[in-house]
């Protein structure tokens, strides 16, 4: 063919690609290069294209004339609530392609079929030059997940009729215009104007209109009337100062958060140049739950018994399902959750204070596993520990003996107050997780010294500590010693993604699954061990070798993605992926809670709908994307 007839046919295919989406928005190179890369080939009526049988697809497709029918392997035959019918314009099969696998589906020549065809070399070359093709790859995750909730949310529509949803933005909850003062403005008159307006607070504000304090009516008894302060005093000399501000773009959750992570029963809303845009209360978020945040609050703040503490944990877990029912996403769920658990975890510290002389000790109670990771779910047991100072004037044996004579009546109470004791004995009470900071350090550098198996399985245990309780400097100090050796340890964080890599998602070949096949469980993944696990390993492993101290998985993945040149559309899939994943187990836990069951982690893929079997599938598939660049930088 002379070039001019090549250019002729490149221009068609340009055309006719420029009609439809995603193509109708690719940048002019990249569509160029699509034009000169694909070849255009022909299927008569009847005939097989692409099969689980063909194997790893290699040919990415565009169809240009005629229909394909798209139905699931191992269907005798397609049927209307199955099948799938692709025509002129669609591209199949992207997921197969860009993860270099089978495919799971069947796709036929319903009448004679031409496509357009770009081999899986000229496809990623493809990825890399246009960012509009990239993003419309990532986003098929995001499409589904989005018509998983709206399901979601139409299986708990009764529930929620009469409930606003969660992520209603701040602008809906707040219905009247901020009262503010100047820090100048005598307390008599800002209670005066409080009284007036019938309003619970009064922000000041400086000349800019940003706020810089608060004052509410409990205020009024606590700093004012009791001290017997003068009320011609300026209303800065009783106001918290620095109050909890979200941008007024922020919704409910965010507000919710921010009062149970601070113990705080207001929040104001700013713009972006931080000036004062309104108030939200806890009363104005209690209409939005059957379960209110005061309750669950004021419930733990003023426990004097295990017992008030089990009735605030059964309303947490209540107000965690309202907010899944809402359709709030995993991620904010699981964070709410342990943020709640947290107040309530302290709660239990301070009341067994009152019984043990801790006095002269600096000590820190240490979260381990989910609960350091903020990724608690509706099943969950104990993972704690304690870090402490021992100066050379103290007995060492006596002060351990102390501590441990505290950690056994907080696990105790954990236990009764429905976390339940670890099964592994990984609590503050075994004499091996209540040390020195100089024994902790010493510890993980065994471990990262011998990465045996069972110091590898100990650093997907303990490296996920987060500080609860007490001083948090050591938990800081434990950090830095831990990223100061890893870091420039190349072995010990090949080992790492070993272990990591011992997992693999459960995809078949043939079957959309590998289910398990334990008689016990027949048909079933476990999506603790086989889903969550492939994400928080995969993270873990990235920020350790990228000195990124966040323990949660997603922020994770999110802090050492640009580190690692990924870009934030895959990184955002992954987080997508593991959030869905977090958002089944969840929704399963809660429904076998309903029964009576205590909750586990194992799902049926045949039990779910077809759109959230998809959208589990594209998961395994995201997992399996960062296991392959654990497998490219460790050199496995």
């Amino acid at each position: 063919m002379n070039n001019s007839a090549t250019e002729l046919l490149v221009s068609a295919t340009i055309e006719f690609l420029h009609s439809y989406p995603p193509f109708d928005r690719m940048e002019p190179d990249a569509l160029q290069f699509l034009g000169e890369n694909v070849r255009l080939a022909y299927y008569p009526q009847g005939s097989l294209i692409v099969s689980p049988e063909t194997g790893v697809v290699r040919i990415f497709r565009i169809l240009q004339r005629g229909k394909v029918l798209v139905r699931r392997a191992g269907e005798g035959s397609a049927n209307e609530q199955t099948a799938l019918t692709l025509g002129p314009g669609e591209g199949f099969s992207i997921g197969s392609v860009a993860a270099q696998r089978s495919s799971t589906s069947i796709y036929s020549a319903l009448e004679d079929v031409f496509c357009y065809e770009l081999t899986a070399e000229i496809f990623f070359q493809l990825m890399h030059k246009s960012s509009v093709l990239n993003l419309f790859c990532t986003q098929y995750l995001a499409s589904l997940l989005s018509q998983s909730r709206q399901q979601l949310q139409q299986q708990f529509s009764q529930h929620v009729a009469e409930q606003q949803t969660m992520n209603s933005p701040l602008a809906s909850i707040i219905h009247k215009d901020p009262v503010s003062v100047t820090p100048d403005t005598p307390i008599k008159v800002a209670i005066e104007l409080m009284a007036n307006r019938n309003i619970g607070s009064m922000i000041i504000v400086d000349t800019d209109q940003q706020p810089v304090g608060i004052f509410t009516h409990s205020d009024v008894l606590k700093r004012v009337v009791l001290p017997g302060i003068p009320l011609e005093n300026p209303i800065h000399s009783v106001m918290t100062h620095y109050p909890r501000a979200l941008p007024f773009a922020a919704n409910a959750y965010d507000a919710a958060l921010a009062m149970a992570k601070h113990g705080v029963r207001h929040v104001l809303a700013v713009d972006e140049g931080g000036c004062l845009k309104g108030v939200v209360s806890e009363r104005d978020l209690f209409t939005l739950q059957r379960v209110g945040l005061r309750q669950i609050r004021q419930t733990i703040d003023s426990a004097t018994s295990i017992d008030m503490l089990l009735l605030a944990s059964k309303d947490v877990r209540q107000l965690s399902l309202n907010m899944l029912a809402q359709g709030v996403g995993a991620e904010q769920i699981t964070q709410f959750i342990s943020a709640l658990n947290d107040t309530l975890t302290r709660r239990i510290i301070e009341l067994n204070l009152d019984k043990h002389d801790l006095y002269g000790i600096e000590w820190t109670w240490l979260s381990f596993g989910s609960e350091g990771r903020d990724e608690q779910t509706f099943s969950t047991d104990q993972d704690n520990g304690i870090v402490y100072i021992c100066t050379d004037i103290m007995d060492r044996e006596q002060t351990q003996l102390l501590l441990l004579e505290f950690a056994r009546d907080v696990n105790a109470d954990l236990d009764q107050c429905g976390f339940p004791s670890c099964t592994g004995n990984i609590m503050a009470s075994n004499p091996n997780l209540c040390l020195t900071l100089e024994e902790w350090e010493e510890k993980f550098d065994q471990w990262i010294r011998t990465p045996e198996p069972q110091a590898l399985l100990n650093s997907t245990i303990f490296f996920d500590f987060r500080p609860l309780y007490g001083k948090f400097n050591l938990a800081n100090r434990m950090r830095l010693s831990l990223l100061r050796q890893t870091r420039n340890n190349p072995l010990f964080l090949r080992m790492l993604a070993g272990n990591a890599l011992s997992v693999l998602p459960p995809l078949g070949m043939i079957r959309d699954f590998l289910t398990d096949a334990d008689p016990e469980h027949p048909g079933t993944i476990d999506l603790k061990k086989y889903g969550a696990r492939l994400f928080i390993d995969a993270a873990r492993v990235f920020a350790m070798g990228h000195d990124v101290s966040a323990t949660n998985t997603v922020q994770r993945i999110k802090l050492s993605a640009p580190l690692m040149n990924i870009s934030p559309d895959e990184a955002a899939a992954g987080v997508d992926a593991f959030n869905f994943i977090q958002l089944l187990r969840l929704r399963h836990q809660y429904a076998e809670q309903t029964q009576g069951r205590a909750g586990d982690n194992l799902i049926r893929p045949d039990d779910l709908n077809e759109v959230d079997r998809r959208i589990l599938k594209e998961a395994f598939r995201q997992a399996r994307k960062l296991q392959q660049r654990l497998k490219l930088d460790h050199k496995f």
